[in-house]
């Protein structure tokens, strides 16, 4: 009988924080596009209804581009997962978006790393939380890469003002973070969490190659997709700027934003700072940016957060937790 109780309140339990996430995620989009101070919705259907570009056609483009977008990170999910535990494409989605719409909250979108562990074993929980990092840590070597080149030909192109007193600071601070890290794992009072840290690493090093190599190739594939939808999105509103030039501010607005804290509700604010200083260089007005700085926001985490939706609220334990 009590195990029958214990059973029945974990269900419903469960139920009403799959209800509440839904709702808090739908609460949070309506908030953002028609409650935002930093954001102006009628103005951003002004220019998107002014522009005589969007079409149809163009329309549906874009949003082949968002689903080819979420298709690799699906399977480079799935990839990353065959490391501990086989699964197949519609598992590999149903983590991937509904651990997307459970993560809206967080800062940096870090509750995805708690989300996808929810759908494995205890045991395997941690190994999961490690999969993702490296499969968001090969996305963050791609951008940085893309983004380092970028940023070198935007320097040398159009002459950007860096406060270099700030770089040196930061740098400075990043040498005594090391220093501290390397004591730290040298003291004897923290040799045990070292040992841990040393069982992690090895984990990390024992994924086979061929596994990091398409994780890699399709982190590229996701950069490739998401960066050019935003250049056709500034075209299709109305830039003229060259291709090279575009592309290399693109590259050095995402390097930028991957690097500044946010939670979803600042999300759009953020990128949209980032984005009207770097593509105020180049000439582009204010409102251009963050209608397309918008759209892509609507494109690549409203819309698969709302379908994520769905899957958070099929979510079952595995069965050893239920």
């Amino acid at each position: 009988m009590l195990t029958a109780i214990s059973y029945k309140s974990k269900q419903f339990s469960l139920l009403l924080l799959k209800i509440g996430i839904v709702v808090g995620a739908f609460y949070l989009i309506y908030h953002k596009i028609f409650h935002n101070s930093a954001f102006s919705f009628s103005a951003f259907y002004r220019i998107i209804s002014n522009s005589t570009s969007l079409s149809l056609i163009s329309v549906i483009f874009l949003l082949l581009l968002s689903y080819f977008n979420w298709y690799f990170e699906i399977l480079k999910w799935q990839t990353l997962v065959t490391a501990v535990s086989k699964i197949s494409f519609k598992k590999a989605k149903a983590q991937s978006l509904g651990a997307l719409t459970a993560s809206l909250w967080t800062p940096n979108r870090i509750g995805e790393y708690g989300a996808k562990a929810m759908y494995y074993p205890t045991s395997l929980r941690s190994q999961i939380m490690l999969l993702n990092l490296v499969g968001n840590a090969a996305q963050m070597l791609v951008t940085s890469v893309f983004g380092g080149l970028g940023l070198i030909y935007f320097s040398l192109n159009f002459r950007p003002i860096f406060k270099y007193e700030s770089m040196a600071i930061a740098g400075l601070g990043m040498l005594v973070t090391g220093v501290l890290i390397v004591w730290i794992m040298n003291a004897n009072l923290f040799r045990k969490y070292f040992q841990s840290f040393q069982r992690l690493v090895n984990f990390i090093t024992n994924i086979p190659k061929k596994t990091m190599v398409k994780s890699c190739t399709f982190s590229v594939a996701r950069y490739l997709i998401f960066s050019h939808q935003f250049y056709l999105l500034l075209v299709l509103i109305g830039s003229e700027l060259a291709y090279l030039e575009t592309m290399s501010a693109i590259s050095t607005m995402y390097l930028l934003a991957s690097i500044v804290p946010s939670i979803f509700l600042f999300d759009v604010v953020v990128k949209g700072g980032i984005a009207i200083t770097i593509f105020g260089m180049l000439g582009i007005s204010q409102p251009v940016v963050l209608t397309v700085v918008t759209a892509m926001w609507i494109l690549n985490v409203v819309l698969p957060s709302l379908i994520g939706s769905y899957h958070v609220l099929q979510f079952k334990l595995p069965k050893s937790e239920a």
